[in-house]
């Protein structure tokens, strides 16, 4: 028990690490009321990835939509599908102009299930025009880095809940913060019995702007909420070429 919880605790400071960044984000965008927008926006490095048709991309790859980026993995069973299930019903809410300029984009932090033809699968599953990213895992690490998403190598299974709180280092309750197993959820009896990891990552959504840089966050909470429906006709507006 003690050699878990010292994990727990190794986890706790890489997720708070991740998240000190969000110390940069400020509510400064007219018309967009929701999440927290970057003081500067930070340019996305060319990283080398692979698309879900199985070409080769970068991290900074723009045809000047406005990005909505989340990082997730096929076998999570919770948060990820109702995150993907709530950018849906977002981009249905939208007018066909207003669609057309906007991708909801999903990197896998499990590069090695999540192949590119197991990507598109799943995405297929939601909506077709869904777009996914995989590629080496070094590369995923460095891309969660730089947007801020933590995201941390699967650790024994142990008794721990499916989801993670946490907390910003000003006191703000977090809630991007995502613990879970392969299939069952962590922490369940079934996943203890098998051995089965763990695996930590962020669950907020990135908008990305048309020329390929992060600009804006919203939370978890503030993407099932309703919030960032609220917002994305203003966030199309913004960030997304005219």
């Amino acid at each position: 028990m003690t050699v878990f919880w010292r994990g727990v605790t190794a986890v706790l400071l890489v997720v708070a690490a991740a998240l000190a960044g969000l110390l940069v984000y400020r509510q400064v965008s007219p018309g967009v009321r929701g999440g927290d927008a970057l003081d500067t926006p930070l340019a996305l490095p060319p990283l080398p990835l692979v698309s879900d048709r199985g070409t080769a991309t970068t991290l900074a790859a723009s045809d000047g939509r406005v990005r909505l980026v989340f990082y997730g993995f096929v076998r999570c069973p919770d948060v990820c599908p109702a995150t993907l299930a709530s950018l849906k019903n977002s981009v249905a809410a939208l007018s066909p102009q207003q669609r057309a300029r906007v991708q909801v984009q999903f990197i896998t932090v499990d590069p090695g299930n999540d192949t590119p033809a197991v990507v598109r699968a799943y995405l297929d599953r939601f909506d077709p025009a869904f777009t996914g990213l995989t590629g080496k895992a070094a590369t995923i690490d460095e891309a969660a880095r730089v947007m801020f998403v933590a995201n941390v190598a699967p650790m024994p299974a142990g008794d721990h809940g499916a989801h993670l709180d946490a907390t910003h280092p000003d006191g703000t309750h977090l809630d991007g913060a995502h613990l879970d197993g392969t299939g069952q959820g962590a922490g369940s009896e079934q996943n203890a019995q098998a051995g089965m990891a763990a695996r930590l990552h962020g669950d907020q959504v990135s908008v990305v702007d048309r020329q390929g840089r992060f600009v804006r966050v919203y939370g978890n909470g503030a993407v099932v909420d309703g919030t960032l429906d609220r917002d994305l006709p203003g966030l199309i507006r913004a960030y997304a070429a005219p």
